[in-house]
This record gives C-alpha cells, sequence and structure tokens, in this order.
C-alpha cells in the first residue's frame, strides 16, 4: 500500500487571525475555522484537555491545505519561530506563485519579509524565503518561461 496523498502540513501560532490574513494574502482560501477538543482529539494528540482553534487554508487548485492551529490549552511548550533555515524539524513550506515581485508586494502588507533576497535558478525558478507573521517560514518560487 502507498500513499494516497499529501493531505495538509500544521503550524501553530499565536495569532490566528494575522496568519489567515497573511495566506489570504498569499492567495490561499479559507477553507473553514473551528475548535477542536476532545477525548478523540487528546487521543490523537497524546495531549490531556486539549483545546485548539484551527483554520484551514487551501491552495487555489484545491490540492494543497495548510492547517493553521492556535492552542488554547494546554499551553504552547516550545517557540521555534526564529529558528534559522538550518535549524532540525520543520524548515518551511514552499508556494509556487504566478507573479513573486507582486506577491512579495501584497504579503508585505501583512509583515512578511525577505529572509535574505530573491534570486534566480538557471532559467527555471526565480525563490525566496519569506518569515511572515510571528516569524513563519515560506518558500516562494515563481517558475520562469
Amino acid at each position: 500500500m502507498t500513499v494516497r496523498r499529501m493531505d495538509n502540513v500544521g503550524i501553530v501560532v499565536d495569532d490566528l487571525d494575522a496568519a489567515i490574513g497573511f495566506f489570504t494574502a498569499l492567495g490561499l482560501d479559507l477553507e473553514g475555522r473551528a475548535p477542536i477538543a476532545g477525548q478523540w482529539a487528546d487521543g490523537v494528540t497524546g495531549l490531556q484537555d486539549m483545546r485548539v482553534e484551527i483554520a484551514m487554508m487551501r491552495t487555489p487548485d484545491g490540492h494543497g491545505r495548510l492547517e493553521l492551529s492556535r492552542f488554547l490549552a494546554p499551553p504552547v511548550v516550545a517557540d521555534h519561530r526564529t529558528a534559522p533555515v538550518n535549524a532540525l524539524g520543520y524548515l518551511r513550506v514552499m508556494f509556487t506563485v504566478e507573479d513573486l515581485d507582486a506577491t512579495l508586494a501584497r504579503i508585505g502588507k501583512h509583515g512578511a519579509q525577505l529572509v535574505a533576497k530573491v534570486v534566480q535558478y538557471e532559467d527555471t525558478f526565480r525563490l525566496c524565503y519569506v518569515r511572515g507573521p510571528e516569524g513563519i517560514l515560506i518558500g516562494l518560487a515563481q517558475e520562469l518561461g
């Protein structure tokens, strides 16, 4: 048996509204927002008395999803928001965009900042890393040609 698909990538945030605004400006659609709690949630996460609010963001093609979570309980135990790109664990999510410059201008209004600079890889892509609200690290790529 093989994997059928990747369902979503999860990111824990402190300000869910700011994260939704950022990813909406990037071009994702808010698919839904809901509180999550209960015995099943405790069972799957291994946390006791877990209460979280999630927002599911969907890419325009409908194939990719990003689950944003804000924990209400238990308290967050670690903070990786300022980890450099060579840190162990979650690194980044990469999005392909139509117009990199227009995207950077749009998400810049939501606090996005370039990590270094926009670079070109051969005649194939223009690429960059961006930190969004709360230091969320994402990659952006524009296909060339």
